[in-house]
């Protein structure tokens, strides 16, 4: 897959950087939002494309039955391994200004169409955003669905970035979530 040539914003000389497409399906019964994608995750044109990003290991963890594979060529395998499970993933945002990947250099972010996302995904009862500056924008997805009475939670952020968090911890939290939105059995 190619990558869009990303556009200099004229005042700041900064790119204005584009998100990827959501990884959802009509048995996507959990939504997992991040905020946007990291450098090496663009460069990739993969989620958590970050080596260090524990996100993959956090789901491989979570079904330690089903393997799923994770070499540099096994994204397409992945995708369809996390949508089997009935998850989904996207980002908050479709496009920002950004140098570097931390969330604290997000500029200007422009909000994903959210409203398309409900038709697309009937089964949807739950969003868990990956982290804090996702979570900042729960009531507008919440809203943008138009699903008020379904369940929303903060999940600790799976980025490097996030180290006061061990793997246990964050594995934790996570199956916590998956066992709330009925993916996992609670043995």
């Amino acid at each position: 897959m190619t990558r869009k040539p990303q556009a200099l914003v004229p005042d700041t000389g900064v790119e204005r950087l584009q998100g990827l497409p959501p990884i959802v399906s009509t048995t996507t019964r959990l939504l997992i939002l991040g905020s946007f994608p990291g450098v090496a995750s663009l460069r990739a044109q993969q989620y958590y494309g970050h080596p260090q990003n524990q996100f993959w290991k956090i789901l491989q963890a979570s079904w330690p039955a089903v393997p799923m594979e994770m070499g540099a060529n096994s994204y397409e395998k992945r995708s369809k391994w996390l949508l089997d499970r009935g998850l989904g993933l996207w980002d908050v945002y479709a496009s920002c200004e950004r140098n570097g990947s931390l969330d604290s250099a997000i500029r200007n972010p422009q909000v994903n169409d959210f409203a398309s996302l409900k038709a697309f995904c009937p089964q949807l009862k739950m969003i868990a955003h990956n982290g804090g500056e996702s979570f900042k924008h729960a009531g507008l997805v919440r809203h943008s669905l138009g699903i008020e009475d379904f369940a929303v939670v903060k999940l600790p952020s799976t980025s490097p970035a996030n180290a006061s968090w061990s793997f246990e911890r964050k594995l934790a939290a996570w199956r916590a979530v998956m066992l709330e939105a009925g993916l996992l059995s609670g043995t």
